[in-house]
Formats: C-alpha cells, structure tokens, sequence
C-alpha cells in the first residue's frame, strides 16, 4: 500500500481511478528564428492575433463562470493582454526570434520577476506561464493545455492546476482534485471549496502515480492511498450518504444550547447571491465589488456599479449584505488605479491604500453604493480593506458618513488592526477578519507557496490569539461591537466551532460550507466552543492545535469533514 500525505483543502472521502494532466505545451527550440518567408512585422502581428485569441477565449469562460472560478479567470484574461509580455516578446522577433520561442522567453522572463517580488505577485507567475503556454499553442495551431477529457468520472492528479483549468472544471466529470504543489489558499484550493469538490494539495510525489490507479482521497485528512482498504471503501459509501445530508443547511446557525452564530456567505456577483439565498445563507459576509472592475481599462461609471451591487441586494431583502469597498492591488491590478510596478506589492498600495494615491475612486464607490442602498431591502454594511491604523479607520467612517452609510466597517487583516482593535473599533460600527491575509501576514509565509503550507494555516496558535485580541477589543469601550470572519477558516467546520468559542459574532464562507458548518455548530453548546477555543489557544503548534479540536468532535468523523 502506497500513501501521500499533503494538506486537505476541502472535505470528502472519494475511491476512484486517476488521471493526470497532460504535459504542458513544449518549450520551443532555443536558437529558434524566424522563418525565411516571414518577416518581423507578420510575427508581431500574428503574435498579437493569437494573444487576442487566447484573452477571448478565457474571457468566454469567465462569463460562464461565477464567483471564485470567474474572478481568477478574468485575471488570467488580463495577463494575455499584458503590455510588459506583449512588448517583451516583440522584442526579441525583432532581433530575429521566433514568434513562439519570444513568447516563451518574454514569458519566463515577466514570471522570474513576479516570482522575486514575492507575495501576490509571485501568484501572478503561475498566470504567466499558463497564458505563454495558450499563447503558443495557438500560435501552433494545436490544443491549448487543459483537464484531460473522459466519459467516465475520474480524480485528477496534477503538479499544480492552472488558474483557468481550475476555474473550469466540472465536478459531474472530475471527483476530486489531488497536486503535488500548491497551498490552502492557492487558486486549487479556493475553487476546490466552492465547488465542494475533496481536495488536497501539497501532496509531494502524487503525480508520479500512473494513470488508472484506483486510490482514496480523504479530503480532511489530506491523504491518498493507492490500493483502498475495506474500510476505506466504507468510509467512501458512508460520504455518499453524509454529503445528501450536508448539502442543506436550514437557514438558522446556532449552537447546541441556542447561542446564535449567523452563517452568511461570500460572494462576488448577482449570480452568486442568487445561488447562496437559494442554499440558506442568512446573508452576505464578503461581497467583492472588485468583480465588478476586473476587465476594465476604465472605472466603471456610479450608473454601472450601483446597478451591479443593486442586484446583489435585492438577492438578500431583509438581511444583512456586508459589501468590502475594491480591493484593488498586489495581485489583483488595475490599469487606472494601481501600480503595477511596486518592488513588494503584497505590501503597498492596495485595497483602502489606494485612495492616497488615486484620490475620488472610493468616493465614487461609495456614492453608488448608498444609491443602490436606497433602492433596495438589504441591510447595508460598507467595510474597507487593508486598514492598518484607528487614523484610516476614522477616515473611511467619515467618508461612508458623507456618502450616507449609516453602518461603516473594517477588515482585519493587517496584525496592527488586531493589535489596536480598541482604537480601530472605536472609529467604526462593526469588523470582519479576513483570515486569509491576517494569517500570511502573521506568519510571514506567502500564502500561495505549498512548501510553507504548514505555517500558512489559520489554526496556528498566533493567528487565534489575534482573532482574540480583536474580539477583546471590540468590547473595551464598553459596547461590544460586531466582529465576523469572512476569510476560509469560516468554512472549517472545526474551526468554526473554535471562532464561535473565541466570540465571533458571524461566520461568512462559500455557500457550499454552510450546511456543513451549521450541522457540526448544533452538535456543541457555546460554552464547549468556548474550552475548545481555550485549548487550541494553548496548543503549542497548529497540527496540535487542529488535532486535539477535532479529537473532541467526533461528529467530524462521522461525517467525514
């Protein structure tokens, strides 16, 4: 028997048979130039043809995605366009390559830089050299790399997974999603949870396992075994049942003893809404208006975007919708805001930083953000990303005050926020910690990088003790003020006992984790969250953190979560 151990990412205990992904595109010849009968200008010329192609192409897809799967490819759209490539790879067909050996050095040339700048740059790479690989494909005239066919379903095996092959997948074909690289918070992963299919990544040396062998996946555990035992293959039946069971959620979190913990969901569009009021959600926890920009060489007029955020609203009348203002930066650029030229971007101007040096975009934002307010039932809540100190925390609570936002917020995700969540909380009406950012920023760990995949996790033991002291610091003025989550660790149904322990007031995840976190909340009264949320805070590393909690929940095993 044959067993890899990588970091689950999403639930679920699968037996099938694998496939792996295809090896890439090629590299072209090096020394590779131009042929006799083309000339420099056609090779441009056909070089932007094809980059044209390859952006329309992944822009098709992205409109018939959503959420996650849409942003990501909307993102990698934009890279296949990107002027620094373009104009590298002109380069060098000038000087007498050829169109697909430019392209491939131009490529590797842009990812080498945005690897070295580190953070979210360094995601953007993979982007790269996904789209320099569509791009000379097409050139080629051949398919462009992507999820092996089959008619029958399989579990796909891979070093890592393109941002647009992720964002497409079809979990009718595809049972479960295995790589070798990767971390909890890679494109992979997050697309994985919002589709519900079992993941794990950072499995090192599972690709190496040839096509066909049948193996068993235990999405929680992060494990795979070729060869399944026979209690392997009964936890797999008992799933099949479970996940009938953890596919509805009754539209009421709450503990055992009737402590309520909202359960609300992220979403970044009119069609997400719609789909998570029709699994339950009590709300909106994190509504990304930057879904609302991605594609855009302009800013969208207030017209546009109070019509776009109406939408969303109107999915939630009656009920709280808690809207980040744009989140533009690092690795999500835009052409008429940010700069893409920043040594460190992770750490620059991004999210409410953007205001300092494009004034009048978040005014904008806001403008249309009170009209469709006013339009429509929802409980607007507005919050700002990236706030790192009470002075901005003020700043934006004055700025939602003469745009008309009764209820102005903050996310948590800088340490500084949690540290001095007094003086934050004190400016503003509520806080939500986005967990993802709070725990790469803690721990110094780029969140995308699977070799740091143990450190990147939010059950280490500092990022707890900052969800605390947020907790804690929104009471110290005498009225406690609301505080959620809205990062992944929400759709851990383990942790999410633990933050409902810490005194998080509301929960906010992928539609699809509802049920689920809702099902394992009721099995627990406030005070057991309350000891379990005590022991993960002593608990002197995050594996023990995470295994003596989930020791004290046997519902999880039961359910295979």
């Amino acid at each position: 028997m044959q067993n890899f151990q990588g970091v689950g990412v999403s639930p679920g205990r699968i037996i099938g048979t694998i496939r792996q992904m295809p090896r890439p595109v090629s590299e072209p010849p090096s020394g590779e130039r131009l042929a006799a009968n083309t000339t420099a200008e056609d090779a441009v010329a056909g070089l932007k043809t094809a980059a044209r192609a390859v952006h329309d192409e992944l822009k098709a897809r992205a409109e018939r995605a959503s959420g996650d799967g849409k942003a990501v490819l909307e993102a990698t759209a934009l890279m296949a366009k990107d002027p620094m490539l373009l104009k590298a790879a002109g380069k060098l067909i000038n000087a007498g390559t050829s169109a697909e050996r430019a392209t491939w050095e131009a490529g590797a040339s842009v990812a080498e830089m945005l690897h070295n700048l580190g953070g979210y740059m360094a995601e953007r790479a993979t982007d790269v050299l996904d789209v320099r690989a569509r791009i000379v494909a097409e050139l080629r005239g051949v398919p462009a790399p992507g999820i092996p066919s089959s008619e029958t379903p399989f579990i796909l095996v891979a070093e890592d997974l393109a941002p647009a092959d992720t964002a497409t997948l079809d979990p009718a074909v595809v049972l479960a999603l295995v790589t070798s690289g990767g971390g909890p918070q890679s494109h992979t992963a997050i697309i994985a949870r919002s589709l519900g299919l079992p993941a794990v990544v950072a499995a090192h040396g599972v690709d190496s396992v040839v096509d066909g062998t049948e193996v068993y996946v235990d999405g929680a555990a992060g494990s795979i075994t070729v060869g399944p035992t026979v209690e392997q293959r009964a936890a797999a039946l008992a799933w099949v049942e479970n996940a009938a069971t953890l596919a509805v959620f009754d539209g009421n979190g709450t503990t055992a003893d009737g402590h309520l913990v909202p359960l609300l969901a992220n979403v970044g569009g009119a069609k997400d809404a719609v789909a998570a009021a029709a699994l339950g959600a009590q709300g909106v926890g994190l509504f990304r208006t930057e879904f609302c920009f991605l594609e855009r060489d302009t800013e969208p007029t207030v017209e546009e975007q109070t019509a776009a955020y109406k939408a969303v609203f109107d999915a939630f009348p009656g009920k709280k919708v808690v809207l980040r203002t744009l989140d533009a930066g690092a690795d999500k650029p835009l052409p008429f805001l940010t700069d893409a030229t920043e040594p460190n971007p992770a750490l620059g101007v991004r999210g409410y930083r953007t205001d300092f040096t494009t004034p009048g975009v978040l005014e904008r934002q806001l403008e249309a953000i009170a009209l469709a307010a006013a339009g429509s039932e929802a409980d607007v809540w507005v919050m700002a990303p990236m706030i790192s100190t009470a002075a901005e925390a003020a700043r934006f609570a004055q700025l939602c005050a003469a745009a008309g936002i009764k209820t102005p917020g903050v996310m948590v995700e800088v340490p500084s926020a949690a540290l001095t969540a007094a003086t934050v909380l004190a400016e503003v009406g509520f806080a939500s910690l986005g967990t993802n950012d709070l725990t790469q920023y803690a721990m110094a760990a780029d969140r995308q990088l699977g070799p740091l995949a143990e450190l990147n996790t939010p059950w280490q033991p500092a990022v707890l003790r900052l969800v605390q002291l947020t907790v804690a610091g929104s009471a110290e003025e005498g009225s406690s003020k609301p505080v959620g989550v809205c990062g992944e660790a929400a759709a851990d149904p383990a942790l999410a006992v633990v933050l409902a322990g810490l005194g998080v007031s509301t929960l906010s995840m992928t539609a699809r984790s509802l049920a689920a976190v809702g099902t394992v909340l009721k099995t627990v009264t406030l005070e057991q969250a309350q000891d379990l949320a005590r022991l993960a805070l002593s608990a002197p590393s995050a594996t023990e953190a995470r295994d003596w909690v989930r020791a004290k929940l046997p519902i999880l095993e039961e359910l295979g979560l």
